[in-house]
C-alpha cells in the first residue's frame, strides 16, 4: 500500500505515549480503534491495551506482553521498537493524523468494494447505490462494524448505561422527551434506534400529534427532520405556528391577526430561524432516496435526534413488487436506518377502513394496512383515537337520512373546540401497552394534557376554562 496512507513512526509514538502515561489511553481510545493502526502488531497491541483497560489492569510492559503471549500475538522486535519510541508531549495532532490516514485507507478499500459489487455481483443498480451510500456513511461518521461483541464488551456497555441511568436520579426518561408527561411515563421516551409507528384513520390528528412531538424536541434545542409526502412545508409550518402561538389555524391561514398576534408570529419567526428543523416536502420519495437524504443530513448535522415520515403508505419501495412486500421492505429499511443513525424514527401510517364497521372503533394492531411487516419491525405502535370524530360523523349521517325521508329530528351536530383524545399504545417492545388520555384543541391543531384553553406564552391567564362534559 502507498506509504502516504500510513505512518509507522507516528503509530509507535502514540503507543509509546500510552505506555509512558496510561492515563491518556481513554483520550486516544475515544478517537482511535485497533483497525486504525496499519501495522498488524500495532493493531494487536492497541487491542490488548483496550482489554487491560476494561479489566482495570495496568497498561504496562509486563501485562501487555502476557496478554499478547496468551493469544500468540507477541512479537519481540516490533514491541521493542514501540518501547524505544519517544513518547509525545501532545498526542492530539498525531491521533488526528492517524485517523486521517485510516479513513483514507477505508476509502481506498471502498473503491475495491464498489468494483466488486458493481461488476461481480448481479444486483440492481439502485441496490448497489444504497450499499455504497451505507458503507460511505459508516466511514464518514467514523463508525465501525463488527461481526460480534464479546461478553466483556457487552457487560461494560451495559454497566455504563446503568450508571448513566442512576445518575439521572428519579427521572423516568431514558429516551427522547415526547413533550407529554403521561406518554413519557408509559414509554420512558423514544429511544435511539427505535421505529415508532403513529397510526390513525384520516382526520384523527396523527400529523398534528407528530408535529407536537417535533415541537417539544425543538424546544429542547435538538434537531428534527420531517419528510412530508402529503403536505407542503409551508402548511406544516403554519400548523406548528398555530400550536406554538395558540392562534387559531383558520385565522392564521388568512392573516387575520391582531397586533399582539403579529408580534408573536414575528418572535416565533426568529425562534424557528435559530432551530435545527429540516423539512423535505418532495411528493414522491422512495425508500432509497429517503435513506440517502437522511444519512447525508445526519452526517452534516449530528444534532438531529428525531426523524418523522408523513406518511408510510405514500412511500415506494425499490421495484415492481407486491405492495405487501414493498411495505415490508420500507418498514424494515426504516428500522435498520434508525439503528444505523442511532435516532428514533417516527413513521405515520393509515389504518384500514374496516374498523369503522365495528361498534367499538378503537384501533387494533390488525387494523394497520399491510400490518404484518409494520407490526414486526416497529418498536412502538401508537394509535390516535378521538371518539367525538365518530359521534359527529354519525350525527350528521342521521340528520342526512332523516332529511331524505322528509323527517325532522333533533341531532346535536355542534363541534366541540376541545375533544378528548386517546393515545393507544398497541405495541411496545420494551414496555407496557395501555392508553394515555390527552385533549385535542381543534383550533390550534394541538394535543395537550389539559382540557383548559391553551394559554398563550405572551398573555397572562385571565380565567380558568371549564372542562367540557365529553
Amino acid at each position: 500500500m502507498e506509504s502516504h496512507l500510513y505512518n509507522l513512526n507516528i503509530e509507535r509514538a502514540v503507543l509509546s505515549s500510552i505506555l509512558f502515561d496510561p492515563q491518556i489511553f481513554e483520550e486516544v481510545a475515544a478517537v482511535l480503534k485497533p483497525s486504525d493502526f496499519y501495522h498488524p502488531f500495532h493493531r494487536n497491541l492497541f487491542a490488548a491495551m483496550e482489554e487491560l483497560w476494561r479489566e482495570d489492569q495496568p497498561i504496562d510492559e509486563e501485562f501487555l506482553k502476557e496478554k499478547l503471549e496468551l493469544k500468540g500475538q507477541f512479537e519481540e522486535e516490533p514491541f521493542l521498537e514501540v518501547m524505544a519510541a519517544n513518547p509525545l508531549s501532545n498526542t492530539s495532532a498525531y491521533i488526528k493524523e492517524l485517523k486521517e490516514k485510516a479513513l483514507k485507507r477505508e476509502l481506498v478499500h471502498l473503491t475495491s468494494e464498489i468494483k466488486k459489487i458493481t461488476v461481480e455481483q448481479d444486483l440492481p443498480a439502485i441496490d448497489v447505490i444504497d450499499e455504497i451510500q451505507s458503507k460511505l456513511y459508516k466511514i464518514t461518521s467514523q463508525t465501525s462494524s463488527q461481526d460480534f461483541k464479546t461478553s466483556g464488551e457487552v457487560i461494560k456497555d451495559t454497566l455504563a448505561h446503568l450508571l448513566k441511568m442512576k445518575e439521572r436520579g428519579n427521572s423516568i426518561l431514558i429516551g427522547l422527551d415526547t413533550g407529554f408527561d403521561k406518554l413519557n411515563h408509559k414509554t420512558a421516551g423514544f429511544n435511539a434506534g427505535d421505529l415508532i409507528i403513529i397510526a390513525a384513520r384520516p382526520s384523527m390528528g396523527k400529523t398534528a400529534f407528530s408535529l407536537n412531538i417535533a415541537q417539544s424536541v425543538l424546544d429542547q434545542d435538538k434537531g428534527v427532520v420531517i419528510f412530508s409526502l402529503e403536505m407542503p412545508a409551508e402548511q406544516l409550518m403554519m400548523r406548528m405556528l398555530s400550536a406554538k402561538a395558540s392562534i387559531p389555524l383558520q385565522r392564521l391561514r388568512v392573516g387575520n391577526l391582531d397586533d399582539i398576534e403579529w408580534s408573536e408570529i414575528t418572535r416565533l419567526s426568529d425562534y424557528y430561524a435559530q432551530k435545527q428543523l429540516f423539512i423535505d416536502d418532495e411528493g414522491s420519495l422512495n425508500v432509497h432516496q429517503l435513506r440517502a437524504k437522511l444519512r447525508k443530513l445526519k452526517s452534516q448535522h449530528p444534532q438531529i435526534e428525531l426523524a418523522i415520515i408523513d406518511y408510510l403508505q405514500l412511500m415506494s419501495g425499490s421495484g415492481n413488487k407486491d405492495r405487501h412486500l414493498e411495505i415490508s421492505e420500507i418498514s424494515r429499511s426504516l428500522k435498520m436506518l434508525a439503528r444505523e443513525l442511532q435516532i428514533p424514527i417516527i413513521a405515520l401510517s393509515q389504518l384500514n377502513r374496516s374498523l369503522e364497521s365495528r361498534v367499538d372503533k378503537r384501533p387494533m394492531l390488525s387494523d394497520l394496512r399491510e400490518s404484518g411487516a409494520i407490526e414486526q419491525d416497529a418498536d412502538v405502535i401508537l394509535f390516535v383515537y378521538r371518539e367525538d370524530v365518530y359521534r359527529l360523523k354519525e350525527a350528521k349521517q342521521k340528520q342526512k337520512e332523516a332529511q331524505a325521508r322528509g323527517e325532522k329530528i333533533d341531532v346535536d351536530i355542534q363541534e366541540k373546540s376541545v375533544e378528548e383524545a386517546e393515545i393507544i399504545i398497541g405495541k411496545q417492545r420494551n414496555g407496557p401497552t395501555g392508553v394515555v388520555k390527552l385533549w385535542f384543541h381543534k383550533e390550534y391543531v394541538k394535543f395537550a394534557e389539559e382540557a383548559a384553553e391553551t394559554v398563550r406564552e405572551y398573555e397572562p391567564k385571565e380565567s380558568s376554562f371549564e372542562v367540557p362534559n365529553l
